[in-house]
Order: C-alpha cells, then structure tokens, then sequence
C-alpha cells in the first residue's frame, strides 16, 4: 500500500495529468515506442538540432575582460556550419550571450532559432565532445540500429555530456531497435555496470532491458539473488529486473515473481506494481512467455482487493474471461476503502462476449448503478488485444482505425482511458470522480517514459458535443481543485 502522506502528492500529480489530457487530447501524445522501461532525462542533441534552425561551431574572439559585461555577448567566429547553410556560413561573425568562464579560442557549438537574425544558445565543447557533435549532425540520415552502434560506445563515457546523451538516445530507441543490438553488446560489461552500487536507477532499468535482449541462463542466479535482496540500491529499477529475469528463465520464472510479489499479500504497494509493469512488458513486447501463463499470475493479485483494479483491464485486453464469478464477487463486496474497484470490474463486464457476463452486468447495475454509468461514461468497451504471433505468446495494440470503427459501430461514443502505450494501461477511473479518481489513477501510474498514457483521438472526435464540453468543464474544474490543493498544502481529504 502506498503509505498515506504520498497519497495527496499522487493525487494532485494524477489529477493536474488527467485534466491535461483532457484538455490537450490524444493527439498530443502520439510518440513512437521506446525502451519500455527507460526514461530519457532530456532531449539529445540530435532531437536539439533538429528543432534548431542553423547549428555551427565556432571560436570565441573575445574574452571575460573584453566581452559586453552588461549583456554577457560575446563575439565569435563561425568555423564549421552544420545545419542551416542558408542563414549563416563559415567566416561569420556572431555574436552570442554566454555568462560562464571564457578565454579568446574556446570552442562551442551554437545552436540558433529564429532567422534572418539568429538568437544563439551556447555548449563549451572540447576536442571529444566537438567530434562527437559533428558526428551526431549526421545521425538523421543513419538507420536507428547504425545510430545505437555510435551510441553504445559513449553510454560510460567519462565525460557527463556524452555518457547522457548516449542514454538518451538508448531510451528513445523501440525496444525491437536494442533487441537487433544484441550480437554486438558486451554481455560481461552490462553485468559490471549492473552490479554496481553507484549505477543509477535508470542506467540500471537500461543495462537491464539490453541484458534481457543479450543474457542467458547462466545470469538468473545473479538475478534471482537481486529480486531477494532487500537492499534498496540492489533492487533499483525493479520493473525492469522482474523483466529480465522472465525474458531469460521464460515461463519456469513466473513462479518466483508470484512469491515474492504477485502472491505475497505482505509485499509492498511498488514491488507488485513493478511485478505488473514486468507482466504487462511480457504480454505486449515480449516473446517468451504465453499469455496464458501470464494471467494465471495476474490472478493472485485479485486477491489483493486494494490492488485489484490495477489487473482487470489486462485480463480484458488479454480476453481472459475465466474470471467473471469472481470479479462479480468483488465488485459487490466493495466497500468505500476500495470501491474504486467497481468501474474496471464493469468495463471487463462489457468487453467480455459470454452470456454469464451479461447476466453479471445486470446484476451489478441493481446494487451500483452510478459506477455502471460512470463505466458507460468515461470508458469505451475495451478492445482485445489482437495476438501478433499467432500461437498466444505475446500481443500488439489496438490501431486507431480499429478504436474509431468499434465507436461508429454502434459502441458508446466516450473518451476511451485505456492505453496501449509500452504494454502499460491505465488501469480504471475511480468510482468517486473527480478527486477520487485522481486518486486511482495515481496507483496505475499514469506517467511512464515521461508520457500521459491516452488512446486516439477518433474516439474524442465521435463524442457527443455537449458531452464532451462536460468533460471539458470537469477538468477545468478539476484544474481550480488541484491550485486549491497545492496552495492549501496538499491536504489529505476534501469532502
């Protein structure tokens, strides 16, 4: 459980991000797959100088005794031109604000926005990190596998920029993308880079995944050894162990993550979420395990009914519909600690074709008829996820074509809440909106890879107009709510 101080921090996180998708729309959110368990820590250069409108290298001309002292501009020449040929050419005389130390000579690459009078930004580099620029320029016309082959060998580097950069570029790769860098991966590296303490939790979530991709057998001792551990630093990045422990030991690993985790009621709130987010990743990217046995794990954490909610929408995308009786079950025995429960437990009702859920439906509409028509409202029936393989072993997403047919086909006309993005979903819309279902929304992470997970615009395109500016009104709503929260201290409960 996550302890009750963090809760109103998650709440307000979950709401200011639900209202803005709300407000933003899907379209905001199309960005290709990434490295499912990594996050970049900001733009690389490559995406910087693809924003830019000229980018050139160039030596400074003036010094901290000759440079404008109230502007901070400094006089430079224009070396080398590497985008924007148009605007500025080598000889140039720029001129740039610059506030740190410099000396007649220094070198720096400057990007520039907005011509014919181009305003600058300033990075010192060195010989190193010069070639590495110039390299970098030419990375748009490389094919992504050729550019992670430049890339893999900056991602230690000494020098910060370069080894982050590197990072960068790893998180930003689709998954598929590392998988093809296998062959060429230093296996016995990884695992140094990984057994060190000092590694940060998100190099760790990275060497881990490249583990998966390149490791065998031989590793899971060192890793089932990790998953026991209690230390903290040890565990770092736990999404992305879980992961790569079942990518090498397949199916036969799934028994060890349900003890330690899944099945085990005294496990922490974030230890099972990143047992799920593990699952999740196997039953969407990965090819190893069957979806068959991945629900069968996912069925102990409907034991856990503060939890629960988080592995419904899965076992519906999965088509996993064994589970009718007891999710019926559930929903009527929520109380207010966990009613929350109730609109995934309709929205699984909904998607599933057996008559057995029909006849659950309508019974749950008698005991709780405002979380049916919350799950009407703000969900769309969730779409099965089409097999990619064939043979149940893995899944792909839902298209946008595929949501926008189920709506003009007769399905409710609402937002769809559901994701597909990296094998993650957001799990349900609480059954107390709006704050009570910021408040579940923040269990299910609504932000990974640094993204708002959302569905297609089609299906906000198909809403009914009065509806959707309802929707509108709420989040504005829900926007004031949040500012109230903040400026009050985050406080616990507002009735």
């Amino acid at each position: 459980m996550i302890s009750s101080p963090c809760r109103p921090r998650l709440r307000t996180i979950a709401t200011i991000a639900f209202a803005v998708w709300l407000v933003a729309g899907p379209s905001a959110m199309k960005t290709a797959l990434a490295c499912p368990f990594c996050n970049a820590v900001s733009q690389t250069l490559r995406q910087e100088m693809a924003a830019m409108d000229a980018v050139v290298i160039a030596t400074a001309t003036q010094s901290d005794l000759t440079r404008n002292k109230d502007t901070g501009e400094i006089s430079m020449k224009v070396d080398i031109v590497l985008k924007g040929d148009k605007f500025v050419s080598a000889g140039d005389e720029v001129r740039a604000v610059y506030y740190g130390d410099v000396s007649v000579g220094r070198r720096f690459m400057l990007s520039g926005v907005d011509p014919p009078n181009l305003q600058w930004s300033c990075l010192p580099v060195n010989e190193r990190s010069e070639a590495y620029v110039k390299k970098v320029a030419t990375m748009d016309e490389a094919t992504p596998i050729e550019r992670l082959r430049y890339y893999y060998d900056f991602l230690q580097d000494d020098e910060s920029m370069l080894s982050r950069d590197a990072y960068d570029e790893f998180a930003i790769t689709p998954y598929p993308v590392v998988k093809e860098l296998a062959p060429e991966m230093d296996h016995d590296a990884l695992v140094s880079w990984i057994s060190d303490s000092e590694t940060s939790t998100d190099r760790k979530r990275l060497y881990l995944t490249m583990l998966g991709a390149c490791g065998n057998e031989g590793d899971l001792p060192m890793l089932e050894k990790m998953l026991r551990s209690t230390q903290k630093s040890t565990r770092g990045g736990l999404d992305a162990l879980v992961a790569c422990y079942l990518t090498l030991a397949g199916e036969k690993g799934l028994p060890l993550v349900d003890e330690l985790f899944l099945n085990n009621a005294s496990a922490p709130y974030a230890d099972t979420y990143a047992a799920i987010m593990a699952i999740r990743f196997h039953g969407t990217e990965g090819d190893v395990i069957p979806r068959s046995a991945l629900v069968e794990s996912l069925h102990h954490v409907l034991e856990r009914k503060d939890l629960a909610d988080l592995v419904i929408p899965d076992l519906a995308r999965w088509s996993d519909w064994s589970q009718v009786e007891r999710l019926k079950t559930l929903f009527i025995e929520a109380d207010p600690d966990n009613n929350w429960v109730r609109v995934p437990v309709v929205n699984y009702l909904r998607a599933c074709p057996n008559e057995d859920a029909k006849e659950a439906l309508e019974k749950l509409e008698e005991v709780d008829p405002e979380s049916v028509k919350r799950a009407n409202t703000f969900f769309s029936i969730p779409v099965p996820a089409r097999d990619k393989s064939g043979d149940g072993t893995s899944v792909s997403r839902p298209s946008v074509d595929q949501v926008a047919k189920q709506v003009v086909t007769g399905l409710p006309a609402s937002p769809a809440i559901t994701s597909f993005h990296n094998g993650q979903v957001l799990a349900s819309v609480a059954a107390n909106a709006p704050l009570a279902m910021a408040d579940r929304l923040a269990t299910a992470e609504l932000l990974t890879n640094g993204e708002l997970l959302a569905t297609a615009e089609p299906v906000v395109a198909a809403m009914n107009p009065w509806r959707l500016a309802s929707v509108l009104m709420t989040a504005i709503a829900t926007v004031v709510i949040v500012q109230i929260l903040l400026l009050g201290g985050g406080r616990e409960s507002i009735s």
